[in-house]
């Protein structure tokens, strides 16, 4: 996914961001599994400025407002942003972003640095979840997303129906010319 990001207004200082592999009804959910991407203006006890990758498992139906707030318990943080980790987004300023996300890999670039490279091996060897894209506003109003687009990665690639008949081609032209040199 790539696209552009903005707070369009002075007013406030919350969270803004993504949620990665979300399946419909795990917000209500006893156990959900989904990830977060979220950045923070600025520190508001108990919440911390700046972007951060985090895991959300569990019964976020029931979870402290907390819990989201400053990432625990429902909402485990496993990474902060290598440059972006403790600075907090702009008022009026558009970001470009541009998300990975496969089975093995999160990756999130602003600005067209990679800020966050997260493996599944870091995650105990477990495989991210499919699952859906989706905007993530935490008490932040007038956030515009802009330009959003998606790239999917090419699946099995399928044989041409011809190759196959092309491979027995040459396979009987071999057996053709060992039967003439004997």
């Amino acid at each position: 996914m790539a696209g552009s990001i903005a707070v369009e207004t002075s007013s406030d200082d919350d969270f803004v961001g993504f949620v990665l592999g979300y399946n419909s009804g795990e917000l209500g959910s006893s156990s959900a599994d989904f990830w977060l991407i979220d950045w923070k203006q600025n520190d508001q006890y108990p919440g911390v400025d700046g972007l951060a990758l985090s895991h959300v498992t569990g019964d976020v139906g029931t979870a402290a407002e907390n819990d989201f707030w400053q990432h625990q318990n429902t909402v485990t943080e496993v990474e902060r942003a290598a440059n972006l980790g403790s600075t907090g987004w702009a008022d009026h300023t558009t970001y470009g972003f541009e998300l990975i996300f496969t089975s093995t890999l999160i990756e999130v670039k602003v600005g067209g640095v990679t800020e966050i490279s997260y493996t599944s091996a870091e995650n105990g060897g477990n495989a991210f979840n499919d699952g859906s894209f989706g905007f993530y506003n935490y008490s932040q109003s007038n956030v515009r997303y802009a330009g959003i687009t998606e790239d999917q990665l090419p699946g099995v690639i399928p044989l041409p129906a011809s190759l196959p008949l092309l491979l027995a081609g040459f396979g009987a032209l071999g057996l053709a010319r060992r039967r003439r040199k004997s």
